[in-house]
């Protein structure tokens, strides 16, 4: 157990060391441009996403308007099946009375 957690303790400051950037020398300065093609880019994959996520938006509608509907139609044959069984005791109960009346 004592050599599990060494080798874990061992395993994080090998990988803190890896993990550190390496800074750019104080003489050397990087910039980054933005080209028109770039602009142009960002743009273009800004509406994609835009039209992707009305597109999910839409789609995730009709999923619950579907699913609102099979809960309209469920309950609407619940309500007809618990109807039907009331009226086949109903009916089960006069055929009783009237065996019993003969």
């Amino acid at each position: 157990m004592k050599t599990l957690i060494a080798t874990l303790i061992a395993g994080l400051f090998a990988a803190s060391a890896f993990a550190q950037t390496a800074t750019a020398p104080a003489g050397t300065t990087t910039t980054t441009t933005t080209t028109a093609s770039d602009a142009k880019a960002a743009k273009s994959d800004a509406k994609a996403d835009a039209k992707s996520e009305k597109a999910d938006a839409k789609a995730q509608e009709k999923v619950a308007k579907a699913n609102a509907d099979a809960d309209k139609k469920k309950a609407k044959a619940d309500k007809k099946a618990k109807k039907e069984i009331a009226e086949a005791k109903k009916d089960a109960a006069e055929d009783k009375a009237d065996a019993a009346k003969k």
